[in-house]
């Protein structure tokens, strides 16, 4: 059983690090499994159905921002990989991870450059993290108005930074992050200097 890791969100200012473990078996064509960057919205929602129905096993795991803000991003990654393998229903025997080597408890693993455009099993899990995230972010938008966090998904656009000088820092932004930290120092000088 070889099951394949990959994060998504690792780089925005807001909202949490997930990460998928997915588990195929043989296929002998690819279904349109491709890194979930090279694929539209639209294709990864319709090539997630795919995955569900032939995946031998899924896992997620999620990381939220406060967590991340404490252990910082690198470890955040890690154990939102960690925690995606440990939520397999099944053991597996090798894990492939997109980019990096990852320690796991319990079976060996391997990091592959480019994985995700490399091993179905890996484009299978950044199409379930990235649209697993995705998800989150329109919720958290729709919790959290006026950031444009279902457009920009957390990552650092100019509106959005423009948003947050304009509204402040929100719960779900990570204030571990320089440009979010920038705007927590600016309105605390702003509020000593009135």
């Amino acid at each position: 059983m070889v099951v394949g890791v990959d994060e998504a969100g690792r780089g925005a200012w807001a909202g949490p690090v997930v990460a998928a473990a997915v588990v195929l078996p043989f296929l002998n064509r690819s279904y349109g499994i491709n890194d979930s960057k090279l694929l539209t919205p639209r294709q990864r929602e319709s090539i997630l159905l795919k995955v569900y129905r032939l995946a031998t096993d899924i896992g997620i795991g999620i990381v939220e921002n406060n967590e991340l803000d404490e252990m910082g991003v690198g470890q955040a990654t890690y154990l939102a990989m960690r925690r995606a393998v440990s939520n397999l229903s099944i053991r597996p025997d090798f894990i492939l991870v997109d980019g990096f080597r990852v320690g796991f408890s319990g079976a060996p693993s391997m990091g592959i450059i480019d994985g995700d455009q490399k091993s179905l099993s890996i484009a299978a899990a950044s199409i379930v993290a990235k649209v697993a995230r995705d998800r989150m972010m329109d919720e958290i938008d729709q919790l959290t108005p006026g950031y444009g966090l279902s457009v920009n998904k957390g990552y650092g656009t100019a509106f959005h930074q423009i948003k947050l000088r304009e509204l402040g820092v929100s719960c779900w932004h990570r204030q571990s992050f320089k440009p979010v930290k920038q705007t927590v120092s600016a309105t605390a000088n702003l509020q000593l200097s009135q």
